[in-house]
């Protein structure tokens, strides 16, 4: 929002109101009448490529020169430069959905996010100055002692819409991704996706696709197999904050449906409700709302066909302070999991999480983790 003092225009029409009230308009404007300013005070405001211009006069005796519509407090100047068809009343409904595998998404960062139990990890990101980025993970497993770590380079060309990433992790598996984006047409995202094993020899690959618009997100995913590849494709819709998808695995070496899921969910500013059938079998469903700035809470159940026992789990996270969040859950097995992130420094996160065992608490068997994140 921009506020702008204009001065008086020469050509302006002076026509007199009952009142002692005079009229500034530009030649050939009618406008009902305003009082009598010193200073013309223009806000300019845009919603995507909508741009509306508003003019209220303030005690000047002048005016604007252009066409538009009176309001209360001044007159309406409108500036169409639309790109597109779309203005801000309709970019307001319009929205594009998420993947069928971010629904929900927001209550599984609840119970996932902010815990680290029974490992030590340590989190290492840098960038260089020409901007290849650099990701350093290490692990170990306070129960086994095993250790585990990887290294990932990645690197964007924005002005082609290309970005290149290496992975290597200590499974010695490499992994090379390739993505293009929004070059072929807008809204459409081509990955292609390949792993090497040094080891064993063994190489496999992956094409992903993905096409995202208002109302509509489309991926097709297709494994290459010698004995046969296995196509993968999600939909889903979009409207008015209601949401229906749709996922399917095809085995072309079998000739059958290897995966057939359904979803429906309703997502609002505060609110997230998500419900899935998995092959007709596993049910599942979450509901997720933010209370107030500080609070968020979410809830999930799942449900086996032929088996009574419902598994259901609470979480919710609490921000201390800008620096500080605390988590907890508790499923319907009485495992209670405890998480409080602390930001050290700006660029350095401490995590704690804690799991404990309500069944058998005395019995022991519960553990603990602790979590770095350095970025650079």
């Amino acid at each position: 929002m921009a506020n702008v003092k204009l001065p008086c225009k020469p050509g302006c029409v002076v026509s007199e109101h009952p009142g002692n009230h005079k009229n500034y308009a530009a030649p050939g404007l009618s406008l009902p009448w305003q009082p009598v300013s010193s200073h013309l005070s223009v806000s300019v405001s845009w919603s995507f490529s909508l741009i509306v211009i508003i003019v209220s006069v303030d005690n000047m005796p002048c005016c604007a020169h252009g066409c538009g519509k009176n309001s209360e407090d001044g007159f309406f100047f409108t500036s169409d430069n639309r790109g597109d068809e779309s203005t801000g009343e309709l970019a307001s409904n319009m929205a594009v959905p998420p993947s069928y595998a971010d629904l929900g998404k927001s209550a599984k960062d609840i119970f996932s996010k902010g815990y680290g139990f029974g490992v030590v990890k340590l989190d290492l990101k840098t960038k260089s100055q020409s901007g290849v980025e650099f990701s350093t993970s290490g692990s170990s497993n306070t129960d086994t002692g095993k250790a585990a770590g990887s290294l990932e380079t990645k690197y964007n060309m924005k002005d082609l819409g290309l970005s290149f990433k290496q992975k290597w992790n200590t499974d010695n598996t490499l992994t090379s991704e390739v993505t293009l984006e929004d070059q072929l047409a807008k809204g459409l995202k081509l990955t292609f996706d390949t792993s090497f094993v040094p080891n064993t020899g063994k190489k496999s690959g992956k094409l992903k696709t993905g096409y995202k618009r208002d109302y509509v997100n489309l991926g097709c995913d297709i494994d290459f197999d010698l004995a046969g590849p296995t196509v993968q494709g999600a939909a889903v819709l979009g409207y008015q904050g209601w949401l229906a998808g749709y996922q399917m695995a095809f085995d072309t070496a079998k000739s059958k449906l290897a995966q057939n899921n359904f979803a429906l969910g309703y997502r609002a500013a505060d609110f997230q409700l998500h419900t899935n059938v998995n092959d007709g079998t596993e049910f599942g469903g979450s509901i997720y709302q933010r209370v107030n700035e500080q609070l968020e809470t979410a809830v999930m159940l799942a449900w086996t066909a032929g088996s009574n026992n419902t598994r259901f789990g609470i979480a919710a996270k609490y921000q201390l302070d800008k620096k500080s969040s605390l988590s907890a859950k508790v499923n319907n097995a009485s495992l209670i999991g405890v998480g409080y992130t602390q930001t050290l420094r700006p660029g350095v996160k401490l995590t704690l999480s804690a799991l404990i065992d309500g069944k058998n608490f005395s019995a022991g068997g519960h553990k603990v983790g602790m979590g770095f994140e350095l970025e650079a």
